[in-house]
């Protein structure tokens, strides 16, 4: 029976793994969180990996503030780059095969058309920076892996902005968001799921597997307005969510004004079925209203 290490297990799309784990029985999931698994402290990565050699990583640890990482970069960089180096280092050493979670902010949003993993990187931010260096290490470190950038993750699990809509919305009348942000919302649950299902056929078949950097989100596209309209209607909320733009919502991080991921690649290599945003969106809904 494989081994399936979990970082940040706690986190949205760590929660969802522990979710769907009882479907992929003939895997043993090993879920840690930093009270289990520092992934900064090497000696603990040492001493775990030693004890436990697990054959897959899937790394969802990650420093998520990201207006507070322009404040604190230090930590940012520790989570988001040298926890990462460090998990990189342990899989070669053990022969593991890495999964880590990146995201649209290595990108500067600026395109006029969806992003492929070919397209340069360019991050606005101190959360993106580190992100992309934590990319570059597992690239640089790790013999098997892959990159998946995600984009807009919600779940039932943690906060998010599904969440935080549906609180507001019965608290206030009306909110502004902003609506010259466009990307595409995530269900955590979805995108756990396609990774299960990768390694599930990567260990049935070795040639399936192929390493590289991959984008997955849910299909189709939105301005953050359009997802809060939506989240309210579903749930028949009163609330009026009024239309604004960023520079009228002041962050001390900037945001990619154009962040929709293309997911051809990560389609056709893992022969993948990628639902649309608002369909993935109502099954949460249901969840949770």
């Amino acid at each position: 029976m494989q081994s399936i290490l979990i970082t940040g297990s706690k986190g949205q799309l760590g929660s969802e793994i522990q979710f769907l784990s009882h479907q992929f029985n003939q895997f043993n999931f090993i879920f840690t969180d930093i009270n289990e698994l520092d992934i900064t402290d090497k000696n603990a990565l040492n001493l775990f990996f030693s004890q436990n050699k697990p054959q897959w990583i899937i790394n969802c640890a990650a420093y998520t503030a990201v207006d507070k990482a322009e404040d604190d970069r230090d930590m940012a960089d520790k989570i988001n780059f040298e926890a990462v180096e460090n998990l990189a280092k342990m899989a070669s050493e053990y022969h593991a095969i890495l999964v880590h979670i990146s995201t649209d902010y290595v990108f500067d949003g600026m395109h006029y058309r969806p992003y492929t993993e070919f397209d340069s990187e360019n991050p606005k931010s101190a959360y993106g920076c580190t992100k992309l260096e934590g990319e570059e290490a597992v690239q640089q470190f790790a013999t098997e892996y892959l990159i998946i950038r995600t984009s807009w993750l919600y779940s039932v699990f943690g906060n998010n902005f599904v969440k935080t809509m549906l609180r507001l919305g019965k608290e206030r009348s009306k909110l502004n968001v902003v609506f010259d942000q466009i990307g595409t919302p995530t269900n955590a649950r979805d995108l756990a799921n396609a990774i299960l299902h990768i390694i599930q056929k990567a260990t049935e078949n070795e040639s399936f597997f192929k390493k590289g950097l991959y984008h997955y989100s849910n299909e189709g596209l939105c301005s953050w307005y359009d997802f809060a309209k939506e989240i309210m209607d579903y749930a028949k909320l009163s609330c009026q969510v009024e239309p604004i733009l960023s520079a009228d919502y002041p962050a001390k991080a900037p945001r990619p004004y154009f962040s929709v991921l293309d997911k051809s690649k990560v389609k056709k290599t893992f022969d993948i079925k990628i639902p649309h945003w608002k369909d993935s969106l109502l099954l949460c809904l249901n969840e949770l209203v």
